[in-house]
């Protein structure tokens, strides 16, 4: 492919609404350098699409900002309105906000949410026990991060329907399916906003044992988090965390099903689940990509990319890079190392969540894999897809039939 003159670009191509399309990377990962790509304005972005690249662009904020949004190349709407969450910020502002929210988000509080994730999965499983055939995606993937969320910030049972249904008018604007306008989007983001104030006044009034109530109390250096930020936060880990693990779950499953002797060898072995949730995690790759801009003249991988040129960070491109891995066409619940990019390439932007969103893999496959067979009954369909930009890519259907083993 010469470089500017590609008729194949993967942000706009429609080849999305079947899945990743991993033939376009493959190809892409041949080129001798980064390919400066076309949005369909006609103007340029450099795709990054090896490993090495990903990661090396993750790690240097210096030289890629996240200014002046993570989620937009060329080609978004100029006219929506730029909210400074904390992937959108570069250090040092960003470095002290995360050590705040740090502080009440911790591997020590996920840790004592394991017990009530297996409840949450068994009360959900034994649901669907009985039924003919259901919908994995909607019966099972989304309720798990959704109700995890919940019970992380002390959201009230009773008010849990409410938060999910802003959160799916949010996520679904750009989806045909749902084709929500984006007045509707902008509401649904300001009731988010609004139940968010209403919670953190209560838990001013009453503090109590939930990460809401921690970042409330956390402090640094006299800097505390401000209601805006508490407001991001929250609207953050129900959007990203919530639509990631369900897809993390939902592609696991059908990778499992897909190659049915690694799914017998996790049954042989369960001391595999670790490993196999990092391979379902490079399998998946749930979140496509981050936009960056270059702030000063840079060299990677060969390709010079100017000052204030945009360049997106191609997560699924770099784990599927055979410099990387081996056989990385592969699914493979004992590969080791397994360096995968699925929650970014390192550096300042590792996703605060990756813990949660690991423990939730691990309980639900688990689960899955001891208590049932499992047998695909119908195609998967595909969300997200087709010309625009797309953040995040999902199955928003996989019906299924488990039988109690």
């Amino acid at each position: 492919m010469s470089q500017l003159e590609t008729p194949v670009n993967p942000m706009y191509s429609t080849s999305w609404v079947d899945g990743v399309p991993y033939d376009v990377f493959s190809e892409l990962r041949r080129e001798e350098r980064p390919s400066r790509m076309l949005d369909p304005d006609g103007k340029p972005y450099w795709a990054l699409v090896r490993h090495a690249d990903v990661v090396a662009a993750s790690r240097s904020p210096e030289l890629f900002s996240n200014e002046p949004d993570p989620f937009t190349i060329p080609g978004g709407d100029p006219d929506a309105p730029h909210i400074p969450l904390l992937i959108s910020l570069d250090p040092p502002a960003h470095t002290q906000r995360r050590q705040l929210i740090n502080k009440g988000f911790t591997p020590r509080r996920v840790t004592r949410l394991t017990d009530r994730i297996r409840e949450i999965v068994d009360v959900h499983l034994t649901k669907v026990r009985g039924q003919q055939s259901f919908d994995f995606v909607t019966d099972l993937a989304v309720e798990l991060p959704l109700q995890v969320i919940a019970e992380l910030l002390g959201i009230p049972p009773q008010d849990r329907k409410q938060v999910f249904g802003w959160t799916e008018q949010m996520m679904s604007g750009d989806d045909a399916e749902f084709d929500n306008s984006r007045q509707e989007v902008m509401a649904a983001l300001g009731a988010m906003y609004g139940y968010s104030e209403n919670l953190c006044q209560a838990r001013r009034d009453a503090p109590g044992d939930d990460l809401m109530s921690a970042l409330l109390a956390a402090e640094l250096d006299g800097s505390k988090l401000d209601q805006m930020d508490l407001n991001l936060f929250f609207m953050l880990l129900h959007n990203a965390g919530s639509e990631t693990t369900r897809n993390a779950i939902s592609q696991g499953l059908v990778a499992l099903l897909d190659h049915p002797d690694q799914l017998e060898q996790l049954r042989r072995d369960p001391g595999l689940m670790p490993a196999a949730v990092e391979e379902i995690l490079r399998w998946s790759s749930p979140v496509l990509y981050f936009g960056r801009t270059a702030m000063v003249d840079a060299l990677v991988g060969g390709a010079r990319i100017k000052a204030g040129d945009r360049v997106s960070l191609w997560y699924p491109a770099g784990n599927r890079d055979s410099r990387a891995f081996a056989d990385p066409d592969r699914f493979d619940i004992t590969r080791s190392p397994n360096p995968h990019v699925t929650f970014g390439g390192g550096g300042a932007h590792y996703c605060l969540g990756a813990n949660l969103a690991k423990r939730e893999v691990h309980v639900m496959v688990e689960a899955l894999v001891r208590r049932f067979d499992i047998e695909q009954v119908g195609p998967a369909g595909w969300g997200g897809g087709g010309p625009g930009v797309n953040v995040g890519i999902s199955l928003n259907e996989l019906p299924v039939r488990v039988h109690e083993r």
